[in-house]
């Protein structure tokens, strides 16, 4: 039966995909200022299909931002990418700059006010990519990086890559960490999707003035927040 349902979530996946990227290519050319919105009109779908097929769920627990923000969440699945653009009002995510190779989906990121950063790209890329986070925060924006640079198995946090505490200290916005245990319900790269909760745990801000390898520390120490404890009680529930 996961077979089944995974299988059929990927058809409604790619469908929606393929639709929402049509509309949103049109909006690009008529009305750009729509493109955010057709985004999140995508992540709402993908993410009700993921319910009703899969019997994935979601809770939040912690305050959710509603002006400029840096959110950095622990990433181990698919799901990361698309539920922040369901949860606050206009985010704009770190992403790599491979993504906007991607015909027609990368002209749309950058249409909606996505950052790309150059992983290689050393100095040149580190100010690019505070140039963008600039705009972001001015316009109100919520800022979402996964400071890990890549999704990783459940139960396991990589290395934190050091934009963060850049972006922290070039914004002066504080740090939100955010806990998460997407991976055990969509895994890192998995086909198969399993019924179940995924808890998404907002974590006390971490002051932008802090130093860049305290925060980094305190950073690592959020996002091991061991869940079992945070998320009782859960303070909202969305999915």
């Amino acid at each position: 039966m996961t077979i089944l349902r995974s299988a059929l979530f990927n058809v409604f996946f790619f469908g929606a995909t393929f639709v929402l990227t049509l509309a949103g290519t049109v909006a690009r050319c008529l009305a750009p200022h729509r493109v955010l919105g057709i985004a999140v009109a995508w992540a709402r779908l993908v993410l009700w299909g993921a319910r009703v097929i899969c019997g994935i769920r979601w809770e939040v627990a912690g305050a959710l931002p509603t002006g400029p923000a840096l959110i950095a969440p622990h990433h181990e699945s698919a799901f990361d990418t698309l539920v922040w653009l369901t949860l606050v009002p206009r985010p704009a995510y770190v992403m790599k700059q491979e993504l906007l190779r991607i015909p027609l989906f990368g002209a749309l990121t950058r249409a909606a006010g996505m950052i790309a950063v150059d992983r290689t790209g050393g100095a040149r890329a580190m100010r690019e990519l505070m140039r963008g986070a600039a705009r972001a925060a001015a316009a109100q924006r919520q800022i979402v990086i996964f400071p890990e640079g890549t999704r990783a198995e459940p139960g396991t946090l990589l290395p934190l890559q050091p934009g963060v505490a850049a972006l922290a200290a070039s914004t002066g916005l504080p740090v939100i960490p955010v806990a998460t245990d997407s991976g055990r319900c969509w895994g890192r790269r998995a086909f198969r999707k399993h019924p179940g909760v995924i808890h998404i745990v907002l974590l006390p801000p971490i002051a932008a003035g802090t130093r860049r390898q305290e925060l980094l520390r305190r950073l690592d120490a959020a996002l091991r927040t061991d869940l079992r404890v945070a998320t009782q009680p859960v303070d909202k529930s969305v999915g």
